[in-house]
């Protein structure tokens, strides 16, 4: 039996002779596949640390617990090094936090790897005048490229599809946008850093039509419908000097600050880009926002369902033809 702190666990153990004998061991927390969690908060030298991880280690095989996790927040990486030399590897990181385990049974290790990909949405808005919403990227492979594209972002941890789509349109361009469904997706590999990446591409219906200045400012730019702010000279859209003839807002741009010119832009224009149509990826992804605008096809839709442990989580399927589930 033992006694816990936020660091330290007593345990009574019995030695020859029938004598109890109190061992320290670090504080854990039995998770549901026969290993140790430790969650360290206070801060503790190296010099008392190993001894309490090696006695608890020993503990622990001789009950014959698998693996041992250890999650060390910043403020204790000193500690890193001491764990490594005891068998301790890296299992994955946070901004605040790096996670190591050690597989101490002697069977084969059957540790899950860390999360293997990065989900990121593509956003097709699309107006009544079947005119899309495209950005310009002052950043990253399209900078100076003068390609525009759909808006695009990273799905934040504990975030559905759907809402992140919405956000990123958001913080992009300033348009309120109500989510439709997933009309496609994509599966690319070694795409951030090793990680694979799957891309959402979602389709949003607008709710408001105005790009609307940002909270954050990145760069200052005049922001007007597709017919009246640009000229198209090739691939390359430059901004007509004549301000005073629109309607349109100076703005401060937002997002993942790599933005600086967006639009409406007609979607049979936007498939025709020399970019889109050289490369197939974002060909196929245009043919298939086309198919939509002009066509039945069906995507996926989400619809929330109870899991078996309790919690609301979304089910993405064609709703139009499986009315019933």
């Amino acid at each position: 039996m033992s006694t816990s702190t936020s660091t330290l666990a007593i345990e009574k153990k019995t030695v020859p002779g029938n004598e109890v004998q109190q061992v320290e061991l670090l504080a854990g927390v039995e998770d549901l596949y026969g290993g140790i969690i430790i969650d360290l908060e206070k801060t503790m030298d190296s010099e008392a640390f190993v001894p309490l991880l090696r006695a608890s280690l020993s503990q622990w095989k001789q009950r014959g617990k698998r693996a041992v996790w250890i999650k060390l927040p910043i403020e204790l990486a000193n500690l890193v090094e001491p764990a490594v030399k005891e068998g301790f590897k890296y299992h994955h990181a946070e901004p605040d936090y790096v996670m190591l385990v050690n597989w101490i049974s002697k069977s084969t290790s059957s540790l899950p790897k860390n999360a293997s990909h990065r989900v990121g949405i593509s956003a097709f808005v699309m107006n009544d005048k079947r005119e899309v919403l495209v950005v310009q990227e002052k950043s990253g492979k399209f900078k100076g490229t003068g390609v525009w594209k759909f808006p695009t972002g990273v799905v934040d941890e504990g975030e559905d599809i759907s809402m992140a789509a919405i956000r990123e349109v958001k913080e992009e361009t300033g348009i309120d946008t109500e989510f439709v469904e997933i009309l496609a997706f994509r599966q690319s590999h070694k795409s951030f850093f090793t990680k694979s990446d799957l891309l959402f591409v979602c389709m949003l219906r607008p709710r408001s039509f105005d790009i609307q200045k940002q909270d954050r400012e990145i760069e200052a730019a005049q922001v007007h419908s597709y017919g009246q702010l640009y000229e198209y000279a090739g691939s390359n859209r430059t901004l007509l000097a004549d301000q005073n003839s629109f309607t349109g807002q100076k703005i401060s741009l937002a997002g993942a600050q790599a933005v600086i010119n967006m639009a409406w832009m007609p979607v049979e224009e936007y498939a025709e880009q020399p970019f889109m149509k050289k490369h197939d990826s974002f060909s196929s992804v245009a043919k298939v926002c086309l198919t939509k605008s002009e066509k039945e096809y069906a995507g996926f839709s989400p619809v929330p369902r109870t899991t078996a442990s309790g919690k609301t989580a979304y089910l993405y399927f064609n709703t139009k033809d499986l009315t019933q589930l």
